[in-house]
């Protein structure tokens, strides 16, 4: 499981013409599931996530979690973080978890965040989003519990 973190000042989703989700200061993630992901995984990403320290103290070093700052999460699932982009110039996404199973990951992923107390906020699974966001930093973490 992949998890591109993007610290942000605000984000939010829309889908169609309609805005879904949107939080304030906190964390956006882009959440791609891998065929063979499990609940370790789910906890893995779900727990380096809130621990991470991606918020400045005031001397404006990295010292503060999402926790501490008692942010808000905007979790967005994207399968093209599964993408092999080894051969050829058009990425495969055979590794990706197949849908049905991977809608039911990621409300695991979701709940995970959920249970945090945080303001937890999701696009919509399987549809096409306009995801906006102005990026605090900019900070870009890529986290994957392959790397456990």
């Amino acid at each position: 499981m992949r998890a591109l973190i993007q610290r942000v000042a605000s984000a939010s989703v829309q889908v169609g013409e309609s805005q879904v989700s949107q939080i304030g200061e906190g964390l956006l993630l882009l959440v791609g599931i891998y065929d063979g992901d499990g609940e370790e995984d789910v906890d893995y990403v779900v727990g380096k996530t809130l621990n991470m320290r991606l918020f400045p103290n005031c001397e404006k070093n990295f010292d503060r979690s999402v926790m501490d700052t008692e942010g808000s999460l905007l979790l967005v699932s994207q399968f093209t973080l599964c993408a092999d982009t080894r051969k050829g110039r058009r990425p495969g996404f055979s590794r990706a978890m197949v849908p049905d199973r991977a809608a039911m990951m990621f409300a695991k992923v979701v709940n995970g965040f959920r249970n945090s107390g945080l303001k937890v906020e999701e696009g919509v699974f399987q549809s096409h989003m306009d995801v906006a966001l102005i990026n605090d930093g900019p900070v870009t973490i890529l986290v994957d519990s392959r790397d456990r």
